[in-house]
């Protein structure tokens, strides 16, 4: 797994300049703005933030028609660590029964929103307190199979805790979700069992998770880390990493397909030149299908490049 240092970790920079704009006297100023939380919406659906849409799309799966939910990054061709938060992802927190983010520096504007708007009887889930990561470790954790059954538990408890009536509801809604999860399980095996050791790089530790628990050879640990935290990749990590796919020394290329830089264009194209078969991966999760949907299909584009080394 990869293993990030905290001293060289800038709480993934760009992320981080974003949420340095947001001083606590302006969060203070949009939460002033927006007034007292509302007792009641219109509706009786539960009012739920996700930071992330595939925190969202779990939260939808469980509460079904029970809950009305806000997904604020959610664009899959948007580069998530350039996010800005408005007053309107404050208004939408205000109201909020339940909130769900990722933690662990992936978020860090999330926190500070939450202190400077009021809930009394808001539930908040970090994926991150969940699966024992912190600030300094890997951020990208709905990559790790076992992230989204912790989150999804939280989330269907903190559901029947705002709405008791329709517990049971929740509790099915769960154990569907859960069995829904299998084919991923079942794929991932079938990649271990097929391609463990297998060296493979990446662009980004994006998919770092889901490399370990495939059992990959993951190569170029330092240039990842870099081009995550928006710094400068050493010249003898980018030698080392040309080096790699020039002499076909890994069997895939994976790259964040939502920050393709110059240097990570330049790898993809190096790639493209040496046949190394490569992989889009995404951040954030594309409209028109849910979490297992992205998931498999992901896995389903690996399994297809790994076959043709």
């Amino acid at each position: 797994m990869l293993a990030i240092s905290g001293a060289k970790l800038r709480t993934r920079s760009r992320l981080a300049q974003a949420a340095a704009t947001l001083t606590f006297t302006t969060l203070a100023a949009i939460a002033g703005l927006l007034g007292p939380a509302r007792a009641a919406q219109a509706d009786t659906a539960i009012p739920v933030v996700a930071a992330e849409n595939f925190y969202g799309d779990v939260v939808k799966q469980i509460g079904g028609a029970n809950v009305s939910v806000t997904s604020i990054l959610s664009n899959p061709d948007q580069d998530p660590h350039l996010f800005e938060a408005s007053p309107k992802t404050a208004r939408a927190l205000q109201h909020a029964r339940v909130v769900v983010y990722n933690g662990a520096d992936y978020d860090p504007w999330m926190s500070k929103l939450l202190g400077a708007t009021q809930g009394g009887q808001r539930a908040t889930i970090v994926a991150a307190d969940l699966v024992g990561k912190k600030a300094g470790d890997n951020p990208h954790l709905w990559y790790d199979p076992q992230t989204m059954p912790a989150v999804a538990r939280a989330v269907s408890a903190a559901l029947g805790a705002a709405d008791p009536a329709h517990k049971s509801v929740y509790d099915a809604n769960l154990a569907t979700f859960l069995g829904s999860l299998k084919p991923i399980d079942a794929k991932v095996a079938a990649l271990r069992a097929q391609y463990k050791g297998v060296p493979v790089t990446a662009t980004e530790p994006v998919f770092g998770y889901m490399s370990d628990a495939i059992g990959l050879d993951m190569r170029n640990l330092r240039f990842q880390l870099a081009a995550m935290n928006d710094t400068e990749a050493s010249a003898s990590d980018i030698a080392a990493f040309e080096r790699d796919l020039r002499e076909r020394r890994v069997h895939v290329l994976i790259y964040n397909s939502q920050a393709t830089e110059a240097l990570t264009r330049r790898m993809l194209g190096l790639a493209q030149q040496s046949k190394v078969p490569t992989v889009s991966v995404t951040e954030t999760q594309p409209a028109g299908v849910n979490f297992q949907q992205w998931m498999l299909t992901q896995l389903d584009a690996l399994g297809k490049a790994l076959a043709q080394h």
